[in-house]
């Protein structure tokens, strides 16, 4: 580790290094520098006690996707989703940026564990930085100072990454990664995505590669668990599109607790994989906390992240209230007089919303009253079921099972999202996002379909794969389901499904449940609502299965041939129900309740 930080340092040439231990003491004095160079307040301490308020500049909001770059010898090992450079051009190119970025600066080497502390499952990474914001998001974020570097020893075993705020100048940003040497480099920004390497750098575009080498994982799935009344909990994972909801569902408050069904929080975005010996897939939630977005937050949408976002946090780009508390759109509460947005400009709804979109919060995964016991277990949690989702209004049923593994990666590999007219100006235009993957798989996706098939073939026991969708609408565009806590219904026929139970009806894109099968009782529903969540209809889906052969034809002859056939076999099942005067070949559209 020395060595690779001596030569980081006479790159970017700071004033002085520091040595992370991740002592309270330590990040003491980091939340200090903080504060000193003025982008960073402390929030009220009666209220949100050792909670911050960290405001970025205003270029440097989000992940930036056009300026990230898997950094392969060929092209083509990168793929058709990935931005590509070649590795010699890209550490020329990224490397003048670095080339003292750090004068006048303080280098700061964080030493991390992604996984917790005595996981064999777990690895270890060091990042280099100059922003006191990064080494404090860090802590919260990873396991992280001398626990870490004990763990590495002498060994050369991690993944080191470079960064550099440089001068937060769009143009001269760059976020790229070399997956044969398991290195990050990122200048120019400061955003968690960009900046917290631990994260998406590591935790899945470098430990995707690293995954499909060793025969492993990585992928960005939530973890919960689930546990029935007898007190047995089965472990699902959860891989949704951006906006699908999928903190809230790692985080949810069952509607079902009265009937002895509660979820446990493993993790909310990000599973590392490895075959067992008792044959199932354990997962461990590689982060020591959660960084999720504000916006939309509140007790209705997720109460646990929300009790547990009072102490302990920090909060990048929200609002700020006269009473130095955070403050964003769906919190749950007005606007107060005396509003001061993200920018730190007195808020004025013409202006728009007080807290930006995109706005954060970090908070340490052990503070929320839904983590589960076993969220730490060095040898993971046995995984059931792999859950994928999207937002769709019209196409996808509530819930739908697949035929079996090889189906199961065929529907994560075609899943999608709708765009909504807030973010697009278009309302409907499908993204196709394979199992969440899209901005985050560090090589070609055609290769990381493969390695799915040979996963499912090497595991003794694999997950049960499935696909949900809570954003059906009716004719006159409203939401058919409540989502939320009532999404506890849908996992617990999934979980019956498990078992070898559960009511279902096949249908050409899988088995839905039956009549009986949703526990329904409670729930103020119409039938014809019901139906309409189940409908399974053919011309809509012939429209998408022509969209998702052209999306598979971005990877010519590399996708895999078992991908081919289950198009072709999905098209065959549709156009069958389609005309009921042919001899279908699996059941027609769903008509159960």
């Amino acid at each position: 580790m020395e060595a690779w930080v001596d030569q980081a340092a006479r790159l970017t040439k700071p004033d002085r290094v520091v040595f992370c231990d991740g002592s309270e003491a330590e990040n003491q004095t980091i939340l200090q520098e903080m504060l000193r160079q003025g982008d960073s307040f402390r929030l009220n301490e009666k209220t949100y006690p050792d909670c911050y308020l960290h405001r970025s500049n205003p270029s440097d909001v989000a992940r930036t996707e056009h300026l990230t770059f898997i950094c392969t010898p060929r092209k083509e090992d990168a793929g058709p989703t990935n931005n590509w450079m070649d590795p010699d051009g890209a550490k020329y190119k990224v490397g003048s940026l670095l080339d003292g970025a750090m004068r006048g600066r303080t280098m700061y080497v964080v030493p991390y564990i992604m996984g917790p502390a005595n996981s064999p499952i777990s690895k270890v990474g060091v990042e280099a930085t100059d922003s006191p914001y990064v080494v404090a998001n860090m802590r919260i974020m990873s396991r992280m100072g001398k626990v870490a570097t004990e763990r590495l020893g002498s060994s050369a075993d991690f993944v080191p990454g470079l960064h550099s705020l440089g001068d937060l100048d769009p143009m001269r940003r760059y976020i790229a990664h070399f997956p044969e040497e398991k290195l990050i480099w990122s200048v120019g920004s400061g955003y968690g995505g960009n900046a917290l390497l631990g994260k998406k750098c590591f935790a899945l575009r470098i430990a995707s590669y690293m995954a499909r080498h060793q025969g492993w994982m990585a992928e960005h799935m939530l973890i919960l668990g689930l546990e029935s009344p007898g007190g047995k909990v089965t472990y699902m994972a959860a891989a949704f599109p951006s906006a699908c909801g999928k903190t809230n569902l790692a985080m949810m408050v069952s509607a079902l607790e009265s009937q002895g069904y509660k979820v446990w929080t493993v993790g909310d975005d990000i599973a590392w994989m490895q075959i067992g010996p008792d044959g199932y897939l354990h997962a461990i939630n590689p982060e020591a906390g959660f960084f999720g977005v504000a916006p939309g937050t509140g007790q209705k949408t997720n109460p646990n992240v929300m009790e547990a976002i009072n102490r302990n946090t920090i909060f990048t780009n929200v609002g700020l209230t006269p009473s130095l508390e955070p403050w964003w759109e769906g919190i749950g509460s007005e606007p107060p007089a005396g509003l001061i947005t993200w920018r730190g400009e007195r808020w004025d709804p013409s202006k728009g919303a007080a807290a930006h979109p995109n706005s954060r919060y970090t908070v340490p995964a052990k503070q929320s009253p839904s983590i589960s016991p076993n969220w730490e277990a060095p040898e993971g949690v046995p995984i059931s079921a792999f859950i994928f989702g999207g937002r769709r209004a019209r196409l996808a049923p509530l819930v739908y099972e697949s035929f079996d593994w090889e189906h199961g990666v065929f529907v994560g590999a075609t899943m999608a999202s709708e765009t909504t007219a807030a973010a697009t100006g278009d309302v409907g235009i499908t993204r196709r996002d394979p199992m969440a993957m899209l901005p985050f798989c560090g090589y070609n996706m055609a290769d990381y379909f493969c390695h799915w098939l040979e996963m499912g073939m090497r595991i003794p026991k694999p997950p049960k794969i499935f696909h949900v969708n809570w954003f059906r609408k009716s004719a006159d565009g409203k939401f058919l389901w409540p989502g939320y806590g009532e999404n506890v219904r849908v996992l617990k026929w999934i979980l019956e499904r498990v078992e070898g139970r559960g009511q279902a009806e096949e249908t050409p894109i899988g088995y839905v449940p039956g009549k009986k099968g949703l526990t329904l009782d409670g729930l103020q529903i119409s039938t014809e609502a019901l139906h309409e969540l189940f409908r399974v209809d053919p011309d809509d889906w012939e429209i998408d299965l022509a969209d998702s052969r052209e999306f598979f034809a971005k990877f010519g002859d590399r996708l895999p041939q078992e991908l081919r056939e289950q198009h072709r076999q999905a098209v065959a099942r549709i156009e069958s129900a389609a005309r009921p005067n042919r001899q279908p070949t699996r059941a027609t559209p769903s008509r159960i309740f």
